[in-house]
């Protein structure tokens, strides 16, 4: 069983490892593998922490901790793929 703690650092340490990927130099088949495995580290990331805003055993404050890293998430997708939109 992993907990609400674990859960939301394993959360940010998928972001973490997401912003380290390289970023391609040169358009082409290696920006769809980047995108790729950017968006796939986020949707881990997101699906570790969904559930915990919506339970009512968990602490306030853990909720709003995953509610924050939730946007993290958003806001570093966001920066990582700009330039492939």
């Amino acid at each position: 069983m992993v907990t609400t703690t674990e859960r939301i650092s394993h959360a940010r340490e998928l972001i973490k490892k997401a912003r380290n990927i390289s970023v391609p130099p040169d358009p082409g088949w290696q920006d769809f593998s980047y995108i790729a495995q950017v968006k796939d580290m986020m949707r881990q990331a997101r699906d570790l922490l969904k559930f915990i805003p919506l339970t009512t055993k968990e602490d306030p404050n853990q909720k709003k901790d995953a509610l924050d890293v939730i946007k993290d998430i958003d806001k570093a997708e966001k920066e990582m793929l700009h330039r492939f939109v």
